[in-house]
């Protein structure tokens, strides 16, 4: 019943460590299929070398129950849960310990937008959420790791669509994507973007954001007359 999406979200995963984007066990990609009310997501503490579609969890939409599956799903499923719940148009979600971006959100900040690689990807700064506080953390920790990403989009007006990427405070990133494979490519470009960022703050000082009319230029040109911030 869930061959397909099992078999997508297994490759998605295989190639987010195969990216290097996810050593170890440190990561995690899953798809919706909401027509059946489900998504299907990476086991917990499963190598990525040992991982095959019969691997691979599906948990309800409903009540983030387990469907099908021998394995625990990830220790992350909570906030996947709770982001597919939040925003109707979301397909996927990637979360990563990626080098680069995970440095900008343990600093607590947003990448800025330097230049026209971040413009193609995102129409804003990759923004970062607050920090979890201590009750947040001691209580359903991945649970509120997803409301805070939502609280954040939602307080900011920003869209999933045109803000494909997150950081959340002291922890990590998380992506977006139309499917898992868009999601997989949108964390290996927040990686690029991130490390790009830092390396410009390295060689310049005080370097201003990208200018709006050549950031317009690129993203509308990739992405449509139509797309921009804040659509729903």
């Amino acid at each position: 019943m869930y061959s397909k999406l099992k078999d997508t979200v297994c490759k998605a995963n295989i190639e987010l460590h195969a990216l290097g984007l996810a050593p170890f066990t440190w990561g995690n990609v899953s798809q919706v299929d909401r027509d059946k009310g489900v998504f299907a997501i990476k086991p917990s503490g499963v190598p990525y070398s040992d991982l095959t579609p019969e691997k691979i969890v599906v948990v309800s939409l409903n009540d983030g129950s387990v469907v099908d599956g021998d394995y625990n799903p990830s220790s992350d499923t909570p906030t996947h849960y709770i982001l597919y719940k939040a925003f109707e148009n979301l397909n996927a979600v990637v979360h990563t310990h990626s080098v680069n971006a995970s440095a900008f959100a343990q600093a607590g900040r947003s990448v800025p937008a330097y230049g026209t690689t971040h413009a193609d990807f995102s129409y804003t700064a990759v923004p970062c959420t607050r920090a979890l506080t201590q009750n947040e953390v001691d209580s359903e920790y991945e649970l509120n790791t997803g409301k805070v990403i939502v609280d954040h989009f939602v307080s900011n007006n920003l869209d999933i669509e045109s803000t494909p990427a997150v950081l959340v405070r002291s922890h990590a990133p998380f992506t977006f994507g139309k499917n898992a494979s868009d999601a997989v490519h949108n964390a290996a470009v927040l990686e690029i973007v991130a490390e790009m960022a830092l390396k410009t703050e390295i060689i310049g000082k005080d370097v201003p954001e990208i200018d709006k009319y050549l950031s317009d230029k690129h993203y509308f040109r990739k992405h449509g007359k139509d797309a921009y911030y804040g659509q729903k």
